[in-house]
């Protein structure tokens, strides 16, 4: 049994997040980090947790509109093409009815927008019958183009730490 996080990340913000989840859930769990274009539509009997973030794009989960906008900004190479976030989440299957998940975001800091992806796909997981283990979490960074706000990566770390903690205690009769 391993965690399985997925992210979609258009410049680098949401992946540096990830990576530092997977870091902290790897300290007592095996972890595959992948991004969204390659992740499985269906979830295995294997995967006990599922931790699945995105950048807040248009007060919510980016996709379709919004993310062509950030494609049409961004000018270059920085959205991984394929499948979003939004479309592998339509399309999420699980064989065990045990799998527990969680949900992150990444949001800029100045100005501060309303709106968060995480609730959005934590509604997604939930109506996909996949029980959540935690609430949504935000994350801050400085920009669309900038980096993880100071400290964030290592409270990514810890929650991911925190994550596996929950997810290996014993659940209750």
């Amino acid at each position: 049994m391993h965690a399985l996080v997925v992210y979609q990340s258009m410049s680098g913000n949401t992946r540096r997040i990830a990576e530092a989840v997977a870091e902290g859930l790897g300290s007592t769990m095996e972890v595959r980090l992948v991004e969204v274009a390659a992740a499985p539509a269906v979830v295995g009997d294997d995967v006990a947790l599922l931790v699945v973030g995105g950048p807040t794009h248009a007060f919510g989960m980016g996709g379709g509109p919004p993310r062509q906008s950030v494609v049409r900004q961004a000018g270059g190479p920085l959205v991984p093409p394929g499948r979003g976030l939004r479309e592998w989440l339509v399309g999420l299957r699980t064989s065990s009815p045990r799998l527990g998940s969680a949900a992150f975001d990444t949001r800029v800091v100045k100005p501060r927008m309303p709106g968060t992806a995480a609730r959005a796909v934590a509604r997604r997981l939930r109506a996909a019958g996949v029980r959540m283990v935690a609430p949504a979490q935000s994350f801050s960074v400085t920009g669309a183009q900038g980096r993880p706000a100071a400290g964030e990566l290592e409270r990514a770390r810890r929650w991911g730490e925190a994550l596996a903690a929950v997810h290996a205690a014993p659940s209750g009769p």
